[in-house]
C-alpha cells in the first residue's frame, strides 16, 4: 500500500514538472507566431520562473529573454511602419532581456552530473545582447531626462556592468568600449539623485577617466564615503582627487579642512606646502595656508598669505574678509592685554595701536563688500565692529540698519 502511495506521489511531481515545461514551450510558441501573444506568453513564463521545478533551468530563462527580444522586434517593426510604438516598453524589454539572458547563462554554466558544461545558449544570446546594447544608453537617457532616476540607474548600470559579463568576455568590452567611463558617470549622477551611495561607490570609480565628468565622479565618490562614515576611504579619495584633478579645489580644501578640524595642523600644513611647491601662485593654496596660520593664531603669517592670495586674485573676496578678521582678532587680543587705566602712560600708545589694527581691517572688509555685496556674511559683522570702534557715525548707522534685529 505504501509503495503504491509513493508511486502516486512521484507521478504527481512528474506531472507538475511536465506541466511547467509544457508552459515554457507554449510560451516560446506564442511569441513565435506571426501575431505574437505577449501577454499570455509572459504569464506562462513568469509562472515557470517562480516554480521550483523550472526556475533553475536555463531553458526557462532563455525563453523569458526571447519573449522580451520578440517584443522589441515587433515594436521596432511598428515604428518602421509608422504604427503606434511603445518607446518605454521597448527600452524596458531590452533591460529585461539582459537580465534573463544573463540568468540563463549563469545556469547553463553549471556543470552537469559528469562535470561537463554544455552551454548551448551563450553564442546566440550574446549576439542579441550586443545588438541592443546601445539602447541601454538610450533608455537610460530617456528616463534620466524625465527625472526617473531609479530607472535610469538600472539602464546605465547594466550597460557598465555588461562589460564584465562572462558571456560577453570575447568582446573585450572593458578594453574596447570607450563609452564606459561616460556612462559610468551618468550612472553615478542618477545614483546621486536617488541617494544611492552604494551605487555611487560601484560606478564612480569606472568614471574617473571620463574627460568631462571624471572630477565630478571623484567628488561624488568622496562624498559617498563620507556619508557612509568611512573616514579612511574618504581621506584616500580626497588624496587621489588632488593627484588626478589638481585644478578642482574641492579635494584639497576638504582634505586640509579635515586635518585642521581634527587637530592635525602639521599634516594640513604639509599638504599646503606640497601643493604650493607645485603651483606657487595658486590662490586657493595661498588662502588655505593663510587659513591654517589663522587657526594656529599665527596672525602675522596668516596676513602674509592672505595678502599673497589677493595678489594672485584681486577679486578674492573671501581672502579679504579673512584678512580683515585677523586684524580684528589681533586688535581684540591686544586690547585684552592692554591697560584700562587712562592715567597709565601706556594707555594712549596702546589705544593708538588698537585703533591702527581696526583701520587696517577697514579696507579689507570694504573690499569684500564691493566684490560680493550680496554675501553679507563676508563683511557685515566685520564692518559693524570696525565702524563702531573707529567711531564712524554715518557709516556705523548705515551698517547698523543692515544688522539682523
Amino acid at each position: 500500500m505504501k509503495r503504491v502511495l509513493f508511486s502516486m506521489v512521484l507521478l504527481a511531481i512528474a506531472s507538475v514538472s511536465f506541466a511547467q515545461m509544457k508552459s515554457v514551450k507554449e510560451a516560446k510558441n506564442l511569441v513565435g507566431d506571426q501575431k505574437p501573444n505577449f501577454k499570455q506568453a509572459e504569464q506562462l513564463i513568469n509562472a515557470a520562473m517562480a516554480d521550483p521545478e523550472t526556475k533553475d533551468m536555463p531553458e526557462t530563462w532563455d525563453v523569458a529573454g526571447l519573449i522580451q527580444k520578440r517584443f522589441n522586434e515587433e515594436e521596432t517593426k511598428n515604428a518602421f511602419l509608422k504604427k503606434p510604438y511603445d518607446t518605454l516598453g521597448t527600452y524596458n524589454s531590452i533591460l529585461k532581456m539582459y537580465e534573463y539572458y544573463l540568468k540563463c547563462d549563469e545556469l547553463a554554466q553549471i556543470p552537469n552530473e559528469k562535470g561537463k558544461i554544455k552551454n548551448k545558449f551563450r553564442k546566440a544570446n550574446a549576439e542579441s545582447m550586443m545588438s541592443e546594447r546601445m539602447n541601454l544608453i538610450n533608455g537610460g537617457i530617456q528616463f534620466f531626462n524625465t527625472n526617473k532616476n531609479a530607472e535610469a540607474l538600472k539602464f546605465f548600470g547594466t550597460y557598465v556592468e555588461s562589460a564584465s559579463y562572462p558571456m560577453l568576455a570575447d568582446k573585450e568590452l572593458a578594453k574596447n568600449d570607450t563609452l564606459i567611463p561616460q556612462i559610468a558617470y551618468y550612472a553615478s549622477l542618477a545614483a546621486d539623485r536617488v541617494g544611492d551611495k552604494d551605487a555611487i561607490m560601484k560606478y564612480a570609480p569606472k568614471a574617473l577617466t571620463d574627460k568631462d565628468g571624471g572630477k565630478f565622479a571623484m567628488q561624488l565618490l568622496a562624498e559617498a564615503y563620507k556619508s557612509k562614515g568611512d573616514t579612511a576611504m574618504w581621506i584616500k579619495s580626497l588624496e587621489e582627487g588632488i593627484v588626478k584633478f589638481p585644478d578642482n579645489d574641492y579635494f584639497f580644501a576638504n582634505l586640509v579642512d579635515y586635518y585642521s578640524s581634527s587637530n592635525q595642523a602639521p599634516k594640513a600644513m604639509e599638504f599646503a606646502d606640497k601643493m604650493l611647491a607645485s603651483d606657487p601662485q595658486n590662490k586657493l593654496y595661498l588662502y588655505v595656508k593663510g587659513y591654517l596660520y589663522h587657526n594656529m593664531k599665527e596672525y602675522d603669517n596668516a596676513i602674509e598669505y592672505y595678502k599673497k592670495a589677493v595678489e594672485a586674485d584681486p577679486n578674492y573676496a573671501e581672502a579679504y574678509s579673512n584678512m580683515g578678521l585677523v586684524y580684528l582678532m589681533k586688535a581684540q587680543e591686544f586690547a585684552d592685554k592692554s591697560t584700562m587705566d587712562i592715567n597709565d602712560p601706556k594707555y594712549a600708545e596702546e589705544q593708538a595701536n588698537i585703533k591702527k589694527l581696526y583701520e587696517e581691517a577697514k579696507p579689507c572688509y570694504e573690499k569684500a563688500r564691493d566684490l560680493k555685496p550680496d554675501q553679507q556674511d563676508l563683511w557685515l559683522q566685520g564692518l559693524y565692529r570696525v565702524y563702531y570702534n573707529l567711531q564712524m557715525g554715518p557709516e556705523f548707522e548705515e551698517i547698523d540698519k543692515l544688522m539682523p534685529k
